[in-house]
């Protein structure tokens, strides 16, 4: 009998800075030095941002901008440099090159525009998952890699998804939890293996979710915070899928329901930045997310 999966570590959050203003929906890629960099957003009067933040536990200061201000959109880090993808509104399709301290430039194009996209990056490819074309909602899985002109479809959802929870783990598997199908928010965790293309469902969430972040310590994901298909039925769990498990566990609280939020692995933790409350009021907060 193989052994049973190890229990993940309960995350502990403690703030550890607030950005120059709040931001809901910002694209968030990991730096070095335990720090990551934030792009775009919505503001609190719902209008796009086009600033660059870097944030980390010594602070959150601007640094650079994208060309034009943009929300809904994705970003991770790969080979040293962070990268962009899609976003609206209207609907996107360019890939910029995030430059700190001056403005991002266009490097390529994902398959179709699109917003509400989720990214994470594994083994110098970049995969961007589901969104929305502005008429139509997407199940695609689509790879990039530095270098290319376009991105081009590697795999398919089960069913189209817009605002899914995405990292990759250790392992070089790509997660995909929840997010919204139609009007409604989603319970499904899948898996890609970009070594098959195959899509797996691997487990259910215990509420349905959607607008939810998530990060990798290992190959233990974390889906964080998130609501239902409701604006205002935000939750403050953190959830954990740990390797081979077939269950959601929980694995933390935050200090306030929130959705709408951009995270990154950061050394041993997580950032947590931004977000939305269930009052409709949008965060300024960084969190550092921890092991107890």
């Amino acid at each position: 009998m193989a052994p049973a999966p190890a229990r993940p570590a309960t995350l502990a959050a403690s703030r550890v800075a607030r950005l120059p203003a709040p931001v809901q929906l910002p694209a968030v890629a990991p730096l070095p030095g335990g720090r990551a960099l934030l792009a775009g957003g919505l503001s609190s009067a719902d209008t796009s941002l086009a600033e660059l933040w870097l944030a980390g536990p010594s602070g959150a200061r601007g640094d650079g901008s994208l060309p034009a201000p943009v929300h809904d959109a994705a970003a991770t880090t790969v080979g040293g440099r962070s990268y962009f993808f899609g976003g609206g509104e209207p609907s996107h399709d360019a890939i910029l090159e995030l430059r700190p301290g001056g403005v991002a430039r266009q490097v390529g194009r994902i398959a179709a525009p699109a917003s509400d996209v989720g990214a994470a990056s594994i083994d110098g490819t970049v995969y961007v998952v589901g969104g929305y074309t502005g008429s139509v909602p997407l199940a695609t899985i689509q790879a990039w890699r530095p270098g290319d002109s376009r991105a081009r479809v590697v795999g398919r959802l089960p069913k189209p998804l817009r605002y899914a929870a995405v990292a990759a783990t250790a392992g070089g598997r790509l997660v995909i939890a929840g997010g919204t199908s139609g009007v409604t928010a989603s319970r499904s965790v899948y898996g890609f293996d970009p070594a098959t293309r195959r899509v797996t469902r691997l487990a259910s969430l215990p509420r349905p979710l959607t607008h939810a972040a998530a990060a990798a310590l290992g190959s233990t994901v974390y889906v964080i915070g998130g609501r239902g298909s409701a604006l205002d039925s935000q939750t403050d769990a953190i959830l954990a899928l740990a390797p081979g498990a077939r269950r959601v566990t929980r694995a933390g609280r935050l200090p306030v329901p929130v959705s709408d939020t951009g995270a990154a692995a950061s050394g041993r933790g997580i950032l947590l930045a931004g977000g939305r409350d269930f009052a409709g009021r949008v965060r300024d907060d960084v969190w550092l997310l921890s092991p107890r």
